[in-house]
């Protein structure tokens, strides 16, 4: 039995949960459900990102005390965990106590290493990214270009810089390892971006500007750059430094260690946090895996155009599962997808309603009929193609593996015809009827992972041998 850990980023709790996000959380539980189901130890991690200025300003805005209005909005990203059905073992925010020592430690490992300098520096800020922006940052209108609608800003202060520029060669060997990022073309932008050179990033802010983040060491004029104190809760969220219960131990240094996050978190995840771990002499990221973005009708989401898809909304409306099943079978895990409210509902009546329900109901209804006891199960029947693509991170084919699946399902009883079969030879209906039930459990345990409360109810069912409810009624 193997160690895996495996975490989400942490979303920054200025805005609602968004569908990008449930995306995350659902492929990300989706993993590590699989690597349970094939005998792993895993530690599964999520939380928020609770510090830093946008946050600070959007309090301020709505009239709240920070401290308050982040408490409100960690719950709702709780709320959507649970509504998700996501298995994870740990929810961090960086407002932990631990994780604030956490990331104080951390700084103290980088300075200590002489990789932490105090400097004067001028230059172009981006509030949305919370960083200072160089002009390969920046498109022609001099904007951001990943928050193009807001003006930088100029700004000019002392603060503690980090050197990343020290990291170069080093990054570079790390990148070169084939699994350090999926998918493979991520990687070779992050290895071309590295061999263009690397600049040092500040990871300060005067506290006289911004007081809401965590206190530099050593240094009360100064806050932590929001960057600098969120990603060490990759492994503050482990127990480190102390490590008491031994999980830093277990998952990070001595485990498979497995990242999730969006595509434009490459520079942080795969450059800055590696940069870091090397310096303060903590093993790297085995596997950094990025996913795209989510359109809608070929537009990026946004309030003004009226194009955004609320993932609680859905689970209301669909249920759990089905929110599941679109985001990991209808949006690909490395490109960026379009969803919109009419794709969402003609998958759930063909693939759902029409599809794997319709199915399971026929072959339970024949066997509750027809068979005098539940069938003889196996346990280790899950198809080498589907464990294969979920090793890889390819959910939508291990979906599209399950479907295929219930397609041949559908094609046997359409050919073999059990209904009629049982009135001309009935031991040989019997007999081709368990046959379809050990089919459905199949399927059931496939699921497991993907759509853990449709799983269930499909096993118990074949087990008990009797038809489930309507597992999806059709959507009118």
């Amino acid at each position: 039995m193997s160690k895996f850990y495996l975490t989400t980023t942490l979303p920054y709790v200025n805005s609602d949960p968004h569908i990008g996000f449930a995306l995350e959380l659902v492929s990300a539980d989706a993993v590590a459900r699989f690597r349970r189901l094939m005998g792993d130890e895993v530690f599964f991690s999520t939380g928020t990102d609770e510090h830093g200025q946008k946050i600070l300003e959007t309090a301020e805005r709505a009239g709240e005390e920070v401290q308050a209005y982040v408490d409100r909005y960690a719950a709702e990203f709780k709320k959507l965990q649970k509504a998700l059905d996501v298995s994870n073992d740990r929810f961090i925010r960086t407002t932990d106590p631990q994780h604030m020592a956490a990331a104080q430690e951390m700084w103290r490992r980088c300075e200590k290493a002489g990789d932490i300098y105090k400097k004067s520096y001028k230059g172009l800020y981006c509030v949305g990214c919370e960083m200072f922006k160089s002009e390969k940052d920046v498109n022609e209108a001099g904007r951001c270009t990943l928050h193009p609608n807001a003006e930088l800003v100029t700004l000019e202060e002392e603060n503690y810089f980090f050197r990343l520029s020290a990291y170069q060669d080093r990054l570079i060997e790390y990148l070169s390892r084939e699994n350090s990022i999926l998918p493979a073309w991520r990687r070779e932008e992050a290895l071309n971006f590295v061999k263009g050179g690397l600049e040092d990033f500040s990871i300060s802010r005067e506290k006289a500007r911004l007081s809401w983040g965590i206190p530099v060491p050593g240094d009360e004029t100064q806050v932590m750059y929001v960057w600098f104190d969120a990603l060490t809760n990759y492994i503050s969220t482990l127990g480190w430094p102390e490590d008491g219960e031994s999980n830093f131990k277990n998952f990070w240094a001595e485990g498979e260690v497995v990242q999730m996050a969006g595509k434009d978190q490459v520079r942080f995840q795969s450059l800055m946090w590696q940069a870091m771990l090397m310096s303060a002499q903590v093993k790297n990221t085995d596997t950094v895996v990025y996913h795209g973005f989510i359109t809608s009708g070929g537009q990026k989401m946004s309030k003004s155009l009226g194009n955004v898809i609320n993932p609680l909304d859905l689970v209301n409306e669909y249920g759990t599962d089905a929110v599941r099943y679109f985001l990991l079978r209808h949006v690909h895990p490395f490109e960026d997808s379009d969803v919109t409210a009419e794709r969402i509902k003609e998958s759930y009546n063909a693939h759902l309603a029409n599809g794997l329900g319709n199915v399971v109901s026929r072959v339970m209804t024949m066997a509750q009929t027809h068979l005098d006891e539940p069938v003889m199960l196996e346990t280790n029947t899950i198809p080498e193609d589907f464990k294969q693509a979920m090793k890889e991170f390819r959910v939508n084919d291990a979906c599209d593996v399950v479907w295929q699946w219930v397609a041949r399902l559908d094609q046997r009883i359409a050919e073999e015809k059990p209904f009629a079969l049982v009135k001309e030879d009935p031991q040989k209906a019997k007999a081709l009827i368990s046959e379809l039930a050990r089919e459905v459990y199949t399927i059931g345990r496939m699921l497991n992972p993907l759509m853990p409360k449709t799983s269930a109810a499909i096993k118990e069912a074949v087990k008990a041998n009797k038809k489930p409810e309507n597992l999806f009624p059709r959507k009118e």
